[in-house]
């Protein structure tokens, strides 16, 4: 039996604990408003500025001398191409890693190192990549200041983030669905295809979404291989122009991105050049919750699909 003196120690244990949990819980609270409020603040004052700005030939025109007649078009077209293959190169290799790791590789120093490389990659600032990619794409291999040295690029800046993601995806799946899947006679590329990685899917598509949130507003990596802070015109589209143009000629073209035009227009002294500056900004927020948003319904729509 408990005497009362020790019920009354137990008591206030458990109510000192309570304390420290109301006060971690309300710091957790006030230092995730703060980091919102921030963006709300900084977001409305972009919106307010750069909203009425915003036109049909705004999107339409090519980057100008003149604030009123400069537009977004080489920047935002710029933008997805680069994105188109960031996606294609970073998304498969980091899948296909992050499976490989978590259900192929023996478990040993070699695979140690590996991961804790992996996982210091996440940290390296985003101008190592850009310094990388300048000597390996741009002279090594030869693809110039081009849009396929600046999607290598950042697929190399996304590649740890969706490694990562992908295993810890893979983790998080009950181990009895493996062994379920081993016991019926299933290999271990029948039990990932069919399970590991649509189980998993909801998980991976997260990290994609993160790493291309981050790629998709990186600047100094692009400026170190070369993008053009200025541009009139655009890649050539498959099969246009005279001589037609190959289909992929557009990969090896010069380009500009959406920081890149918004860093041009804040360098320059006249204030319209600002406004137009948080217009583009503005698109720029606005793509990167499009991308997410279509991320998210993707993951939304396998997630329904999924039976455990």
């Amino acid at each position: 039996m408990l005497q009362a003196t020790d019920l009354n120690a137990i008591r206030a244990i458990i109510s000192r604990a309570k304390r420290w949990d109301l006060f971690f819980s309300l710091l957790g609270i006030l230092s995730l408003m703060v980091g919102i409020l921030t963006f709300v603040v900084l977001f409305v004052d972009m919106a307010i500025q750069g909203v009425p700005r915003l036109s049909y030939e705004f999107f339409t025109s090519f980057p100008s001398r003149r604030a009123a007649n400069a537009g977004i078009l080489s920047a935002w077209v710029g933008t997805i191409l680069v994105m188109l293959v960031t996606a294609l190169s970073a998304v498969p290799l980091g899948v296909a890693a992050g499976v490989y790791l978590e259900e192929y590789a023996p478990k040993n120093w070699i695979t140690d190192i590996i991961e804790i490389n992996i996982s210091n990659l996440a940290g390296i600032p985003s101008i190592v990549y850009g310094l990388l990619a300048l000597g390996l794409f741009v002279y090594y291999f030869g693809f110039g200041q081009s849009i396929l040295s600046a999607g290598l690029t950042l697929a190399l800046l996304i590649l740890p983030v969706i490694i990562v993601a992908t295993r810890e995806s893979i983790r998080a799946i009950p181990q009895a669905i493996h062994e379920a899947s081993y016991a019926c006679g299933a290999t271990t590329w029948q039990t990932v295809s069919d399970h590991i990685l649509p189980y998993s899917s909801a998980g991976i598509l997260t990290g994609v979404i993160i790493g291309m949130a981050r790629a998709i507003g990186e600047t100094a990596p692009i400026i170190t291989i070369g993008a053009l802070t200025f541009i009139a015109f655009l890649p050539n589209a498959p099969f246009a122009g005279d001589p037609p143009a190959g289909m992929f000629d557009w990969i090896f073209a010069p380009f500009t991105v959406m920081p890149i035009q918004m860093f041009n227009w804040t360098s320059r002294p006249e204030a319209e050049f600002t406004v137009n500056a948080a217009a583009a900004g503005f698109v720029l927020v606005f793509m990167t919750l499009a991308m997410n948003g279509l991320a998210i319904y993707l993951r939304y729509q396998l997630r329904k699909k999924i039976k455990w």
